[in-house]
C-alpha cells in the first residue's frame, strides 16, 4: 500500500501530494488520528483528505484507514527471497510459496474494493446489454487472458481472448461504447498493449488494466486493478504476478456470478451433467 502511494505521488495534485507524504512519513498516526487533524498536519482541506484517499482508489477515508491500519499492524512480512542457481529443491520450495502467500496478504490488504467493484460494474454493464467483453495480454499474460475468457465463458457470456497484437489492435477497432476490454500486463509497458487500449478507449469502450502501479497502462484505463508485486523481469519467468493476476481474474469473476444471481444455477448445472460423459467412471 505504501509502496502505490509512493509511486502515484508524481500524478497527484500538489494538495493530494502533501496528504500523500503525510502518510508515508508516518503511516500508524495517519490511521489513528481524526480527520481534522490530519488536514492541520497536511495544510490542506478536509475534503482534499478525502479526494486523496479516492484518488487512491478506496471508499473515502474510513476505508483508506482500514486497509492502512492492516498493513502497519499485521506487518505483512512481504520480503522476496529470490530464487537462487544453488538452491536445494526444499529451499526453492519454500521461498517459491512464501512469496506467493506473502503477496496474495499483501494484495488483501491493499486492493482497492472500488476499483474492484467499478470493474464488476463495468463487466456487468455489457454482459446485460449484450455488449462484447474482450481480454488482451501478451506472453505469460496472454495466458492469464485466455483463462479469463475461460471463466467468464463458463458464466454464460459470449467474451473472447487475444494474445496476438496484430488481432488486439484489430478487434480493437471493432469495439465501441457499452463494450469492455480487460487489459492484462506484467510491466505495464507492453506496446501492442497500450496501443490496443488506446485505441478501445478512444472508440468509446471501457477499458480495464490489470498492471502495476505507475506504469503508462496503468494510466491507459479507465479502471485501474493494481497488481504490484516486487518481482522483477529479468530473471526466470513471472511467478508471482502471473499468479496475483489470476486471483484478480477469480474476484472478477466471483463479483460478477454473484450479480448475475441464481438464473446462473440451472446452466452451471446442466455443464456438469454433460461433461460427465467426458470422465471415466
Amino acid at each position: 500500500m505504501l509502496d502505490r502511494i509512493k509511486a502515484s505521488l508524481p500524478s497527484l495534485a500538489p494538495a493530494e501530494q502533501r496528504v500523500g507524504r503525510l502518510v508515508l512519513t508516518d503511516p500508524r498516526a495517519f490511521a489513528n488520528l481524526p480527520i481534522t487533524e490530519l488536514a492541520d498536519r497536511s495544510h490542506v482541506s478536509k475534503p482534499t483528505v478525502v479526494r486523496f484517499c479516492r484518488s487512491m482508489g478506496y471508499d473515502g477515508l474510513s476505508d483508506f484507514k482500514l486497509k492502512l491500519a492492516g498493513t502497519v499492524s499485521e506487518g505483512v512480512p512481504f520480503i522476496h527471497r529470490s530464487v537462487d542457481a544453488d538452491d536445494k529443491t526444499g529451499d526453492v520450495l519454500v521461498k517459491v510459496i512464501d512469496n506467493t502467500v506473502a503477496a496474495f496478504l499483501k494484495y488483501r490488504n491493499d486492493a482497492s474494493s472500488l476499483a474492484i467493484d467499478r470493474a464488476t460494474q463495468a463487466l456487468l454493464a455489457a454482459y446485460n446489454t449484450g455488449k462484447r467483453i474482450e481480454f488482451f495480454g501478451v506472453g505469460n499474460s496472454g495466458i492469464v487472458a485466455q483463462d479469463a475468457q475461460h471463466k467468464f465463458f463458463r458464466l454464460g457470456i459470449n467474451t473472447i481472448a487475444y494474445s496476438d497484437g496484430h488481432m488486439q489492435v484489430m478487434s480493437a477497432s471493432l469495439l465501441g461504447p457499452g463494450d469492455c476490454v480487460v487489459v492484462i500486463s506484467n510491466s505495464g509497458r507492453t506496446r501492442d498493449l497500450m496501443d490496443a487500449c488506446d485505441i478501445a478507449r478512444k472508440n468509446g469502450a471501457t477499458t480495464i488494466v490489470i498492471t502495476v502501479t505507475g506504469s503508462p497502462l496503468a494510466a491507459a484505463g479507465h479502471i485501474h486493478l493494481a497488481a504490484d508485486h516486487p518481482e522483477g523481469y529479468d530473471r526466470y519467468s513471472p511467478m508471482v504476478s502471473r499468479l496475483m493476476h489470476l486471483m484478480i481474474v477469480d474476484i472478477l469473476a466471483t463479483c460478477v456470478a454473484l450479480r448475475i444471481g441464481a438464473k446462473l444455477q440451472p446452466l452451471l448445472k446442466e455443464m456438469k451433467n454433460n461433461l460427465r460423459n467426458k470422465r471415466y467412471a
